[in-house]
């Protein structure tokens, strides 16, 4: 598979291990779940043997009961059962909050000064978030990355885990398609990156769907124009769009309804038969902002049947035709432009404290569904005391 930008950093650092290259520390920089994933696996494949792993791979949580110092005398400790040890330490943001944190940095430099040849430690930072574009970093996530840059830089090696650009998320998919003997069309590519808010982890569970779907024998027999071994458009829609946005029109019907309770178990089913947790809260937030600008054009066009909203959509922010009607409805709900914008500012709004990493994700999403399933006024209410 050539070599795409998004995973040059990840690549670069799964070449490095195992050779004189190979630092004694690295920091894996960002909340890309996708390429930490492509990370770890690289470190287990290479580092990690099967039959020792129980002995030589260590996941650690920075906190209360586990401490850096903990972390380093384990490091620092040979194994008697295995040659090498990895050690992934997250909770990392523990060392950059309240107080002063010497104790703990003059313990990290003395063991990098010194460090085991037979352990790696990996540090996982993923309490910021690194954009596509490291240009568009945020005021906050930019300081805490030059903090750790800055303390920690000297030692290890920095592996920046930027969001995945949308090009190189649809070249990984032709590529990923075409090593399973797979043929995916420009624009199914596309529609599957840009439907999944290009959520990495979603998009490469989603393709497999895709490719044992169109790998079935019974999938030419429903259709007299499928491709044999080729994802369509169409496939995309069926397989993909059509079952996850048919529950998200549900929820937003409920929410357009005011009818709370009924939203709420709506929610808890999404969250339930998310593939990816807790995690796929931002996929969730991107499906319904989405929905709600798609309610804002029909609103300001008075759109009012299915056959005069195509001309005011445009291609690639359209729904699927089984919505459209009750999507025409839900739109009509709102009297004014002020209620759906009002909603768009809430899930904005609940959008940033997501990527803040809070507690509970699943719990930020629920204050959403109820902010946007009040009356007017209330939604109004809510912003200003926010504001």
């Amino acid at each position: 598979m050539p070599p795409l930008r998004s995973f040059a950093a990840v690549d670069r650092f799964l070449a490095e291990l195992g050779t004189p290259a190979m630092r004694p520390g690295y920091v894996l920089l960002g909340q890309e779940p996708f390429l930490y994933q492509r990370a770890r696996a690289g470190v287990l494949e290479k580092l990690v043997p099967p039959d020792l792993r129980d002995f030589c791979l260590h996941d650690l949580e920075l906190g209360s009961e586990t401490t850096i110092f903990d972390a380093l005398d384990l490091a620092q400790t040979p194994s008697l059962m295995a040659p090498f040890q990895v050690l992934f330490v997250r909770g990392l943001k523990t060392l950059y909050g309240r107080g002063v944190k010497k104790d703990e940095f003059a313990a990290l430099d003395r063991y990098f000064r010194a460090p085991n040849p037979q352990a790696l430690l990996i540090f996982v930072a993923d309490h910021l978030s690194l954009p596509a574009d490291l240009r568009r970093l945020d005021r906050e996530d930019k300081d805490r990355y030059d903090r750790i840059r800055e303390t920690l830089g000297d030692h290890c090696g920095i592996v920046e885990l930027q969001a995945v650009a949308e090009p190189d998320a649809m070249e990984w998919v032709q590529q990923t398609a075409q090593e399973r003997s797979v043929a995916i069309e420009p624009d199914a590519a596309r529609e599957l990156v840009d439907a999944l808010a290009g959520q990495m982890m979603t998009v490469a569970q989603e393709l497999e769907k895709l490719i044992l779907y169109v790998s079935q024998p019974a999938r030419a027999e429903t259709s007299v124009t499928a491709k044999p071994n080729t994802i369509t458009l169409s496939d995309v829609e069926t397989m993909v769009l059509a079952a996850k946005q048919r529950s998200l029109y549900e929820l937003t019907d409920a929410i357009s309804r005011r009818d709370r309770p009924q939203a709420l178990l709506l929610l808890r089913g999404l969250l339930n038969a998310s593939d990816g947790g807790e995690d796929s809260a931002i996929g969730h937030l991107y499906m319904l902002a989405r929905t709600f600008r798609q309610m804002l054009v029909l609103q300001e066009n008075n759109v009012r049947d299915s056959r005069s909203m195509w001309s005011v959509l445009w291609p690639g922010f359209r729904m699927p035709p089984f919505a459209a009607d009750d999507l025409i409805a839900q739109a009509r709900r709102y009297k004014s432009r002020g209620d759906l914008s009002g909603a768009l500012r809430l899930i904005a709004r609940a959008d940033q404290e997501i990527r803040s990493s809070p507690v509970d994700k699943s719990l930020v999403l629920e204050r959403l569904v109820l902010d946007l399933a009040s009356p007017g006024k209330a939604v109004q209410q809510e912003l200003a005391a926010h504001a």
